[in-house]
């Protein structure tokens, strides 16, 4: 995937979701967060996996129990639109603090594959994520 192709509208929605889960991590809102995924998706971060929206809100609080704060900035690497599915990769910076107090930075990249529900709305398949960098 290079690049960014499909409708400006959808490339959009699309950049909007990414960001609307981020918005949600960041604000640590379990409804917001599962509102991102399809019913049917999975994810993979890590050596964690879980597959469906409740498996994957239910990795989501366990995994959130270790921080206190995290914070995700988001960088787009592309879109590619094919009628109702999409793939997308993005690049993330997460500033981490620990319930421990302990404070890390983070880099990774999110693979994606996304899909336009009936109600219209752009929502994860599947997110892959991978760690760059770890500070």
């Amino acid at each position: 995937m290079r690049g960014f192709t499909g409708s400006v509208a959808d490339r959009l929605a699309i950049r909007e979701r990414i960001e609307a889960y981020n918005d949600a991590v960041f604000r640590h809102d379990l409804a917001d967060y599962a509102e991102c995924w399809a019913a049917d998706a999975h994810w993979e971060v890590g050596e964690h996996r879980a597959e469906g929206r409740q498996a994957i809100s239910d990795l989501w609080v366990k995994l959130m129990a270790g921080f206190e704060r995290a914070g995700m900035y988001v960088a787009h690497g592309a879109v590619s639109i094919d009628g109702d599915t999409a793939t997308a990769r993005s690049y993330m910076l997460e500033m981490l603090k620990q319930t421990d107090g302990a404070e890390r930075f983070v880099s990774g990249r999110y693979d994606d594959d996304l899909r336009r529900d009936d109600d219209g709305e752009w929502r994860f398949v599947s997110r892959g994520y991978t760690v760059l960098q770890v500070r």
